[in-house]
């Protein structure tokens, strides 16, 4: 029976409910305090019973419930482990399987957070088999004309067996008897949908095109298929790898041999990795058989090719590979490269039937513009709600808001090709600025401008840019004839450094500002925000504030924050969580914490400020430092990057051969720069914990990181 108020007042005789009617209910009042007593008691007693049980306990139960079964507990470094819960509820059966490859495949999954595959290297070893138990999937010869097997060699899902060697894991071995190998999976796939091809600027024939909207070739991913269960060990199609050009290809060719629709590609329709549509309706994937008669019913189809660039004995260029080998009615697809090649028919009817592109790319983590997952801005409750889609003209919406303020939402990721103004009126409210301009959550817009943007904003007001792309050109915040405050704030952006990039991701003007303040009453607020050098006027009444941010002036010898383009000391900065790449000289910086700055960095006043567990080069002249790198101990420590030109996979991630003091050396045993909210090292050390607990005796685990 549920203990409410009403139920108990029901239970009282008729008399005395009708006098405490006709006097103003105190008993009422009486019972109902009664009752929320009675209602505590229940749920605590309910909760009692809840707590016996791992899956339904309070969070402060779960490590009572784990010290039961001897449960060691983990740093809380990635959402799948913050909370004990799943993990002891997993340790019987854990323990069960100890040592198996699918106990081990699944511990590293949910211990890190990242796709995993474990690989039992002894079962790839060449070996001279006993003919009672032959193992034909383990031949001893490398089946050099195989495609599938060649391509995958050395890898996750290598299937060439190898000799033995004596080198442990951790010394980098690895085929041998006791060696384990567990690969990790680091990036993540993200989406881009609907977009249009942009076409290759110096093609005059119409036929070249790419799915980056920013016109540069890019690296296309596997969006992977989730394993509910462990069941089997991870195949391909169940880890987020980059795409590649033979492993595609033999999807098609197994998939089918003629020209029927592919239905067994696991990386190309609907809901996949990638897929190309037009008028609404996607394209099908054929094998890549020779090119068919020309046919005016015939449709269109896919084909993966090799679209490399293509030279002639001078060095000159010719064009791309394959294009003869295109039908006029088909499509050619590269997926390492993002490039579309359309056949001749196909071409011609571009312009008025467009082909649009949804695929996938690589990051390492949530921040600039993308279709992941936030929550854009409010504005003020009493402003404007506008809306935008379709590459229309903003101006006219962004107009409105200068004298009424509020928000504007653009709908969708295409391309708004103007160089528009953004206005926002003084704060009414001061809990919400004046005007907001964002995407809406899911979606990334590109901005392509061809002259600086101007941002206008009124005395005491403030614009808050959310989740949108810049390129082409600068955003410009100009001094104002008052001496009123300006905030400016940009969250989820991306002002593409170096302005724009040629074909193959080099930025076209390298160094050049992203952004540009010059009103000297100004606040700049970035967060989790991808962006170009930053020009700041050097006023005493201007702060700069970055948190989980990459600011990259496209060179490593650039200047990456400074007050102009002759490098005078820019204003008052604190940094967070962020790489800076090229040079850095501010007025004060006043707080650099978890930092990886490329460049020498130079503070004009430093009496004040700190930086704290960051990196800073030997040339710098800085504050006091706290526990930074590198020291006089090691002055050679340098952090290695997988890669520092934006619109790769791998950009601004460290790799593993970085030293321990970098990779380590934030304020809470991450690594230093802008993926230290990532906690990688973390994850790995709860790894090795655990690998520790569940090997078999004799076994060596080596971890790995695909990408």
């Amino acid at each position: 029976m549920s203990l409410d108020a009403d139920s108990l007042y029901r239970l009282l005789p008729a008399v005395y409910r009708i006098r405490d009617d006709a006097q103003g209910r105190p008993l009422r009042a009486l019972v109902g305090a009664f009752a929320r007593e009675l209602q505590a008691l229940e749920e605590n007693l309910e909760q009692l019973y809840d707590d016996q049980f791992i899956e339904t306990c309070a969070e402060w139960v779960a490590p009572y419930i784990g010290e039961l079964i001897g449960y060691r507990s983990l740093h809380g470094a990635s959402p799948a482990v913050s909370s004990p819960r799943a993990e002891v509820a997993n340790t019987i059966a854990y323990r069960r399987r100890k040592g198996t490859a699918l106990m081990l495949e699944e511990l590293a999954r949910n211990v890190t957070d990242w796709p995993a595959r474990a690989v039992e290297y002894f079962e790839q070893l060449a070996t001279t088999q006993y003919m009672n138990h032959v193992r034909l999937h383990a031949p001893a010869t490398a089946a050099v004309r195989s495609q599938r097997a060649m391509s995958f060699v050395d890898g996750p899902f290598n299937a060439v067996a190898h000799t033995a060697e004596v080198r442990g894991p951790d010394a980098g071995g690895r085929y041998s008897i006791p060696n384990i190998g567990i690969f990790l999976w680091r990036l993540q796939p993200y989406r881009l949908r609907g977009l249009p091809l942009v076409a290759d600027p110096g093609d005059a024939s119409g036929r070249r095109h790419r799915v980056n909207p920013l016109g540069a070739d890019l690296r296309l991913f596997r969006t992977p298929r989730i394993e509910t269960q462990i069941e089997s060990l991870a195949a391909p199609k169940n880890v987020p790898d980059p795409l590649r050009i033979r492993e595609f290809a033999l999807q098609v060719r197994e998939a089918t041999a003629t020209l029927d629709e592919v239905t067994g590609s696991d990386d190309y329709g609907a809901g996949r990795s990638v897929v190309l549509s037009r008028a609404g309706s996607d394209l099908v994937l054929r094998n890549a058989t020779p090119t068919p008669p020309a046919d005016p019913d015939e449709p269109l189809v896919v084909r993966i090719a090799d679209l490399r660039d293509v030279f002639d004995s001078g060095g000159g260029f010719i064009g791309w590979a394959h294009e003869d080998d295109i039908g006029p009615k088909q499509l050619g697809l590269d997926p390492e490269r993002g490039r579309v090649l359309l056949g001749m028919d196909l071409a011609a009817d571009h312009a008025t039937e467009p082909f649009t592109a949804t695929f996938h790319y690589g990051f390492s983590r949530d921040i600039g513009g993308g279709e992941y997952e936030r929550a854009p801005a409010e504005a003020a409750a009493n402003g404007l709600a506008l809306t935008a889609s379709g590459s229309q003209l903003l101006q006219p919406l962004l107009d409105q808001l200068e004298t009424a303020g509020g928000r504007l939402l653009i709908e969708d990721s295409l391309t708004y090709e103007e160089s528009p103004t953004f206005k926002a009126p003084a704060d009414d409210d001061p809990d919400h600025p004046g005007a907001v301009i964002g995407a809406s959550n899911g979606q990334r817009p590109l901005i392509s401008a061809s002259a600086p943007m101007t941002v206008r904003i009124a005395a005491n007001g403030t614009l808050v840019l959310d989740g949108l792309v810049f390129s082409g050109a600068a955003l410009h915040l100009p001094a104002a004839a008052d001496n009123d405050k300006r905030t400016l704030v940009l969250r989820d952006c991306t002002l593409v450094p170096g302005l724009t990039l040629g074909a193959h991701g080099e930025p076209d003007a390298p160094g050049s500002p992203s952004l540009v303040v010059e009103h000297p009453f100004t606040e700049l607020v970035l967060e989790r925000c991808i962006t170009g050098a930053l020009h700041v006027i050097g006023e005493s009444n201007v702060t700069v504030s970055l948190k989980d941010c990459i600011v990259d002036a496209a060179t490593e010898d650039g200047s990456a924050f400074a007050a102009d383009t002759a490098g005078a000391a820019g204003a008052e900065i604190s940094l967070e969580d962020c790489t800076v790449i090229g040079r850095v000289h501010t007025r004060l910086m006043r707080v650099a914490s978890n930092c990886i700055f490329t460049g020498p960095v130079m503070a004009a006043r430093r009496q004040e400020g700190c930086l704290r567990f960051s990196y800073v080069p030997t040339s710098s002249i800085t504050p006091r430092r706290f526990r930074c790198q590198p020291d006089t101990r090691d002055p050679q420590v340098l952090p290695h990057f997988t890669s520092l030109r934006y619109g790769e996979p791998g950009y601004c991630q460290l790799r593993p051969a970085t030293a321990r003091v970098i990779r380590e050396g934030a304020s809470d045993g991450g690594e230093m720069g802008v993926l230290h909210p990532l906690l990688q090292p973390l994850r790995e050390t709860n790894l090795r914990i655990r690998l520790d607990e569940y090997l078999r005796f004799g076994l060596r685990a080596g971890l790995i990181y695909a990408t």
